[in-house]
Parts: structure tokens; sequence; C-alpha cells
């Protein structure tokens, strides 16, 4: 479920885009900061439109004032609020591909931006992440991630950026038979990058995923995530493969990990906080929250307050769903 709160009583698209432009106006004086930005006017409008409304919001924002309401927002915000009112007021498309295009730039055999995008979308918003990245850097997805990835891990990256599965629920159980018992086969021989294990998790559709991993579990006794934590804990390509089931087939899971690393006692990870929060607001951070407060008896939210302050902090609460709007 998503946390996302919609205003009951929304105005039209030119008129929050004149709102907006007020924002930006703002004559009033703060001791801090100077003349400036009402940042709580522009949270007040954008934490609480959907994706669609957004966009119309950004078209009336052009015709009205000649600019890319995106690159106002880079003038005139800074830091970690202006990344995420960026990425918030992207359409999820574009914002997927901006993720997977700096994902593969600044790629680390530990960087699993690249694989979370391909593995928690739908086919549809994979497909529309792939087109937004045509259109925006006139080049695949496909191309780029070959090119800045090597071995095993172009293998299955290259695999899973470029699959477009079966949304259904039906499931081939005989085949579930099949591809568990090769599975555990490729596992029990460490042979963890085999072809036949990636062409599974990367064409096949998750209900038939699920079906085969809990065939997996019926007959060897065992969660397959289990299976693997035997390996080698300091192999990277084995830790992508883990994190590649769990999205597969308990994504809040994974998610849940991401925030529990990002807001630590050592130091937040705002970028990772950021990229989950944005952009999974919209989809299931409900279902999210619950089970970061089911595993750190703390409420997602004031896990975040504790860690991060001022307008960063409040869009944040806004698209939990946590604030007075």
């Amino acid at each position: 479920m998503a946390t996302l709160k919609v205003s009951s009583h929304v105005p039209s698209p030119s008129e929050d885009a004149e709102q907006l432009k007020s924002a930006f106006d703002d004559l009033t004086f703060d001791f801090c900061e100077g003349w400036g930005t009402n940042e709580d006017l522009i949270i007040s409008i954008l934490a609480h439109r959907s994706a669609e409304q957004r966009k119309l919001i950004r078209q009336a924002y052009h015709e009205a004032c000649g600019e890319d309401l995106l690159k106002t927002l880079d003038k005139e915000l800074t830091s970690d609020f202006e990344r995420a009112i960026l990425l918030w007021t992207l359409e999820p498309g574009e914002r997927d591909a901006l993720l997977a295009n700096e994902a593969t730039k600044r790629w680390t055999s530990s960087n699993q931006v690249l694989m979370e995008v391909a593995c928690t979308r739908t086919s549809t918003q994979l497909l529309h992440a792939r087109q937004a990245y045509h259109a925006r850097y006139k080049k695949s997805i496909e191309e780029d991630v070959a090119h800045h990835t090597t071995g095993d891990f172009r293998k299955l990256l290259v695999s899973l950026v470029s699959s477009y599965r079966y949304e259904g629920d039906e499931v081939n159980m005989t085949l579930a038979k099949q591809e568990a018992k090769l599975i555990h086969e490729k596992i029990k021989d460490k042979h963890y990058s085999d072809e036949d294990v990636i062409r599974i998790l990367s064409t096949r559709s998750k209900a038939q995923i699920n079906a085969t991993f809990n065939r997996y579990q019926d007959e060897h006794g065992e969660e397959i995530l289990k299976s693997l934590e035997e390996g080698d804990e300091d192999d990277k390509f084995l830790g992508l493969l883990r994190s590649t089931i769990q999205c597969l087939t308990r994504p809040e899971l994974y998610f849940v990990d991401v925030l529990r690393s990002a807001i630590n006692k050592t130091g937040t990870d705002e970028g990772a906080l950021t990229r989950i929060v944005t952009t999974r607001a919209e989809i299931d951070l409900k279902v999210i929250g619950e089970e970061y407060q089911r595993r750190n008896s703390i409420p997602l939210e004031k896990a975040i307050t504790k860690d991060t302050r001022g307008d960063y902090e409040k869009m944040l609460v806004a698209l939990l769903g946590e604030d007075d709007a």
C-alpha cells in the first residue's frame, strides 16, 4: 500500500503551477537563509500530488513560465531536499532512468541499484524506464549496463534490465519442480552464475519464481536464500544474487534491509533513503514501513526524523503520509 496522501480538494494544475511560482518568488526573510524560497509551500503542493498530477503541473508550469519546473527547482533548492524534490517530481519512468544511469556510471560490485530497478518494477514500469532512458541518454540501458559492468555481473544485470515478464498469476507446477531441482544442483556445485539460473531469474514471472522457490523449500527443507548463505560471504556476486531473489519474491524485506543500512548509528546514507522513499511512496511504502517497525521496534517515520533535519526531513515525512496535511 502507498503512503502518499493526495489532498481531498486538489486545485487545477495551472493553480498549482502559479502557487509554485509564488513560492520561488517569496519575499519573506529568514535569518538563517535570508531572502528566498517558500519550501513549505513547495512541499505542501508536490508531496501531496500523484504522479499524473505532478506531470500536469510540470506542463502547466512550462506553459505559464516558459521553463521546465525541474530546472527551476534545481536553481532554487539545495542539498538533500533538492534531490528528494527532483526525484519525486520526475515521472516514474524518468526517475528510474536517471537512477539507472547514475548506477551505471558509479557502478561497483556492491552497487545493487540496477538490480533493484529491474526486479522491483512491473514489466510495464521497466519498459517505461527503458523508453525514458532512450529518450534522455540517446542509447539503451542495456548498452550502458554492458559497457560499465563485467563478468558474471554483466551476464545477470543485462538480462534483468532487458526483461519483460508475464505479470499474471498462472503458474506451471511441473516446470516449478523441474527448475527447483535444476537450481538446487547449481547451488550445490556453487555454479551461481550458470546460464540456466540467470535465465530463470530474468525471464520467469514472479508468480512462477515464487512457485519454484516454494517447491525448492518443500524438496530440500530450507529456503533458497538460506542455501545461498552457505556460500562465501565476501562473494559480491553471490550477494547480488541473494538480493535479486529477495526483490523478486519479498521486495519489502529487501527495502527494509536497505533502509536499515541507510539509517544507522554511524551516519545516514541520504542517497539510499531518498531513493527508497521517493520510488515507493506511491506503491508499497506502507508495507515496507510496517515490516521495518516489526524488525526494528521503531516506526520508520521516527527513525527518519532522528537522522534527518529541516526541509529534507519535512519532505520525507510528508511522503510517508505522517505530516499534518
